[in-house]
């Protein structure tokens, strides 16, 4: 398929005065901004083209719903009277929004359900909607899951921006499906349409997850699931830290949080130098963190290293890590926003004790000396690549603490359990 390219991100837009469902849904608590949309017209060719199977007690799954546009789109249409609609989102802002979302527009939550990426998703499932991801490998798991254990007559209806779309979608959809046709554009929008199952096969490469391989560099075993960042790779912004990891000041007995942890490798890392240290390896993306209780689990560091799903560092009181390091992403979702980062470090500056240091490593082209100095303390450089700095900021009491608050609600969304039972040992 070829793939069209748009530059303005304001053909996004839902019509923000129509008064639709759609134009009343928010992106909170994940950033906000006026180029910024909780749905676009893919989310709406998605709910429209679902129309026609949303008959009887048709059993729905809603897989890869960015804020909530698509589930309650289906629900408003009539998905979920006989049985919840089964949602699965991947980051943890997500699932909130949702949750704000349908009670700002009158939607009652007993109409859909949170579930993990299982085979509860997608059991028996007739109508799956799926937003196709950007990552091929979590597009592949997706598919396969749905293949394995969905119902024979499943129609899966999967969409996206003609811009994100690839004939490489279409492959990993006809690798687990017997008939897939591709929809004509619509709004720069498309979907494209799946049907009879290949259980088998997509049975077999399920087997094969999560895939692993052993780094000798640094003697560690990458696990990884689709869709995290580097799949069971090292990436070099996550080598530049670890080169420089045995620097890091302190002693043991530390509570030490790996922020945005991917895989989990720093987080081993850390509980090796530190064997005595709380460690806690925290990502808002579901898949990371499964792909860092594998990672943990294979390096045998379980005992001493904990992962968590979380907003940002919501869970996390104010002044209790005593370092944390982070390599930043410089997105949110799709849209490239240079806020994302500066909201993440007024976060840590938070959490970090009095005197306790951020360590961040960045793109060298990315000017966040300044930012940290005044969202955490002061800043000094610690390494340097021909592309990757890496810094280290002190929580030195010099910034007000009104600075590095973020409001965040902490409210586990329904069919979820609570923090406090969210974030275990890995086991």
């Amino acid at each position: 398929m070829a793939t069209q390219q748009v530059s303005h991100i304001s053909e996004d837009a839902t019509g923000a005065s129509d008064g639709s469902l759609f134009s009343r849904l928010r992106r909170w608590p994940d950033l906000e901004a006026p180029e910024l949309f909780a749905a676009d017209a893919a989310d709406r060719l998605l709910v429209s083209e679902a129309q026609e199977f949303l008959t009887g007690e048709v059993s729905v799954v809603v897989i890869g719903d960015s804020y909530g546009a698509l589930t309650l789109g289906l629900v408003e249409s009539g998905a979920g009277t006989a049985t919840p609609v089964r949602v699965h989102q991947d980051g943890r802002a997500g699932e909130l929004a949702l949750d704000n979302n349908a009670e700002n527009v009158a939607i009652g939550r007993m109409t859909f359900r949170h579930l993990p990426l299982d085979v509860e998703l997608v059991a028996q499932a007739k109508l799956v909607v799926m937003r196709l991801p950007k990552a091929l490998d979590q597009l592949d798991e997706w598919s396969a899951l749905i293949a394995a254990n969905a119902a024979p007559e499943v129609v899966v209806l999967a969409g996206g921006r003609d811009k994100y779309m690839t004939a490489s979608m279409t492959g990993i959809l006809e690798k687990y499906f017997g008939q897939v046709t591709v929809g004509r554009g619509t709004q720069k929008s498309r979907v494209i349409t799946a049907r009879v199952p290949r259980p088998d096969q997509a049975a077999e490469a399920l087997s094969r997850l999560p895939q692993c391989q052993h780094n000798a560099d640094f003697d560690v075993d990458i696990c990884a699931f689709g869709g995290v960042f580097a799949s069971s790779s090292l990436d070099i912004g996550t080598r530049a830290l670890l080169d420089v990891l045995d620097r890091v000041p302190g002693q043991q007995n530390q509570h030490i949080i790996d922020f945005g942890c991917g895989t989990g490798v720093l987080a081993v890392q850390l509980a090796r130098l530190r064997p005595t240290a709380q460690v806690i390896a925290t990502d808002q993306s579901a898949a990371a963190v499964r792909s860092a209780n594998a990672t943990v689990r294979a390096n045998n560091v379980a005992d001493r290293v904990r992962v968590v799903q979380d907003d940002g560092l919501s869970s996390q009181a104010d002044n209790s890590a005593d370092l944390i390091v982070f390599n930043p992403p410089f997105h949110s979702g799709a849209a490239v926003h240079a806020d994302t980062s500066m909201r993440l470090f007024a976060e840590a500056g938070r959490v970090l004790k009095p005197g306790g240091e951020l360590w961040v490593v960045a793109n060298r082209h990315l000017s966040y000396r300044a930012a940290l100095r005044r969202l955490v303390g002061s800043t000094r450089l610690i390494s340097q690549t021909p592309k990757f700095t890496v810094t280290a900021s002190t929580k030195d009491g010099g910034v007000a603490d009104a600075q590095r608050r973020v409001t965040r609600t902490r409210k586990a969304p329904r069919g979820l359990p609570n923090e406090s039972t969210r974030n275990n040992f890995a086991n």
